[in-house]
Parts: C-alpha cells; structure tokens; sequence
C-alpha cells in the first residue's frame, strides 16, 4: 500500500522546454537565402525560479514557447541565426518567474554532407 504521507521535498529547479519544434523561416545571409523560407529546428529550454506548481498559472505553457518561435519565424527576413535565438530567448524570458533561457537553432539545409548546423545560446535575466 503507498504512503499516503509522501515525503517533503523542495524544488530546487523546474524548466519547461520544447524540443525538435519544426519551423519554415526566412533565415540567411546569402543572396540565395533571401525570399525563400528554409527549415530550421528549434530547442527552447525555459528555467524557471523554483517554486510550487499547483496549476498553470504557476508556471509556462509549453504552448507558449512554440507561439513565440512561430511568431518570430512569421516575422519577416532575418539574415543569422543567431540573432533569430536571441530574439526567440528575449520574447521566452518576459514571463516572471523566468531566470535563464537557452535556446537551439538548426538549420538543417546549411551544409551539404551535415545533419544541420546552427546555433546555441543561453541567456539570463538582466
């Protein structure tokens, strides 16, 4: 029979992410990037100050971060992935309880012969 006394524990940390998100983006430096939509694939991992959850209010919907990077993808022309990422970590960090965001970015068309290419970046709270 389980214990119906759990024992306490206190969170030490909690993130909510999405992983392997395809998008068609705008995305490129080159002249033959420019007006055609490429795929990308996009992680988003979200920390959280830890604290308890008792319903979705306490914490971020996972449906959020995708609205975020579809949003941006829609977005118009942006020539680097990186600043794709950073602008997809600054829109993930607006929540309250968010502390740090990192943020993957592939782009799986880039270099023939590869799997992908692309970008990471972690971003904290000002």
């Amino acid at each position: 029979m389980p214990d119906i006394h759990p024992t306490p524990v206190r969170t030490e940390a909690l993130s909510v992410f999405v992983e392997g998100l395809a998008l068609s983006a705008e995305v490129g430096l080159y002249p033959h990037e420019r007006g055609r939509f490429q795929p990308l694939s996009v992680d988003v991992e979200l920390y959280l100050s830890p604290a308890h959850v008792a319903g979705i209010s306490g914490t971020v919907n996972y449906e959020t971060l995708v609205d975020k990077a579809k949003a941006l993808a829609a977005s118009g022309h942006i020539e680097l992935v990186e600043t794709f990422a950073e602008r997809l970590a600054a829109a993930c960090m607006d929540h309250p309880r968010a502390q740090r965001v990192r943020v993957r970015v592939r782009k799986p068309e880039a270099i023939a012969g590869a799997d992908a290419a692309g970008v990471e970046l972690t971003a904290v709270r000002a």
